[in-house]
């Protein structure tokens, strides 16, 4: 099986900064696309940032200019650095990894998310 494991959410005030990270680890032959989405109370999950596995990326329009994902294939973990954080971006964050294991089938597989909460 796989594991994601996320960390680097947590309270911030306006302004401020944080970055989240998303390693993959287990049963893993390749890693393809990478990406995180969040969720804020009563509203559906959105795509924050996406990276394919060379390195192009997306962003949503409400962050660009403000969060940048990158990855590091070598540690399969995702990245994202969040800056001029708006209470707007109050969500639980959560990486998505699109694999293949060892046979060659491809999977998707989300993190357990986390809560990046931005005070004004």
């Amino acid at each position: 099986q796989v594991q994601l494991v996320e960390s680097g959410g947590g309270l911030v005030q306006v302004g401020g900064s944080l970055r989240l990270s998303c390693a993959a680890s287990g049963r893993i032959a390749s890693i393809y696309n990478m990406g995180w989405y969040r969720q804020a109370p009563g509203k559906q999950r959105e795509l924050v940032a996406g990276i394919t596995r060379g390195e192009s990326t997306n962003y949503a329009d409400s962050v660009k200019g403000r969060f940048t994902i990158s990855r590091d294939n070598a540690k399969n973990t995702v990245y994202l650095q969040m800056n001029s954080l708006k209470p707007e971006d109050t969500a639980v964050y959560y990486c998505l990894v699109v694999y293949s294991d060892y046979g060659g089938a491809r999977y998707s597989y989300w993190g357990q998310g986390t809560q990046v909460t931005v005070s004004s």
